[in-house]
Parts: structure tokens; sequence; C-alpha cells
């Protein structure tokens, strides 16, 4: 069992940076992929990023060289860095985990547990 709770969303301007972090509970969660996934209004839930239990990470097209996430296993915490904000990032923001296989990942329904979710509004 995991329990996940974001914290770092907020307004900010188009352009602009906000860092996300994830605080979670358990003493396996360094065997856990942890994603960040988000949801647009009126859209699906989406994948954002991803960092294995190894620290590899995978990323979004739309996302790729603006997002870089990271992980401490010894404070149990992974964190989303995100630069260059674009009114399209506005979303609620959800931190999960995954024990699934790496080529499942991106589906958002390869994640067990998920956090309450953070609201990111970028202003154009």
């Amino acid at each position: 069992q995991v329990q996940l709770v974001e914290s770092g969303g907020g307004l900010v301007q188009a352009g602009g940076s906000l860092r996300l972090s994830c605080a979670a509970s358990g003493r396996t969660f360094s065997s856990y992929h942890m994603g960040w996934l988000r949801r647009a209004p009126g859209k699906e839930r989406e994948f954002v990023s991803v960092i294995m239990w190894n620290s590899d990470t995978v990323y979004a097209d739309s996302v790729k060289g603006r997002f870089t996430i990271s992980r401490d296993n010894a404070k149990n915490t992974v964190s989303l860095q995100m630069n260059s904000l674009k009114p399209e990032d506005t979303a609620v923001y959800y931190c999960a985990a995954s024990s699934a296989g790496s080529d499942y990942l991106r589906n958002p329904r390869a994640y067990a547990y998920w956090g309450q979710g953070t609201q990111v509004t970028v202003s154009s």
C-alpha cells in the first residue's frame, strides 16, 4: 500500500515555472515506478512523465525538454520541475505509483496508487 500527497500547484503566467512534489508513505517506495499524469478540463487523464525504480525516465512528447522528473528514495519523494509552461499545460496533476512493466507506463491504467491531485493553471 502506498499513499501519495501532492503539493506545489498554483497559478502561473505562460513561460513561467512550477515545481510539483509528491510525498509517499510506505517502505517499498523505491521499488515503484513513480509517474505524473494530468487531466485537463473536458479531457481524459493523460501520461506526463515517469521515473522508474532504476531512475530511467520517460516523458510525453508534449512536455519533453520542458519538464524534468526526479526522485529521492531516501525521502520518499518524487518531483516534477515544469519550465516554459503553456496554457495547454493547465490541468489537475496527479502523482501515481506503478509496479507494471515498463512497456505499459504511458497508460494511466498501469498505476495502482494515486494522489488526490494538485491544480496547475497557466494563464496566457
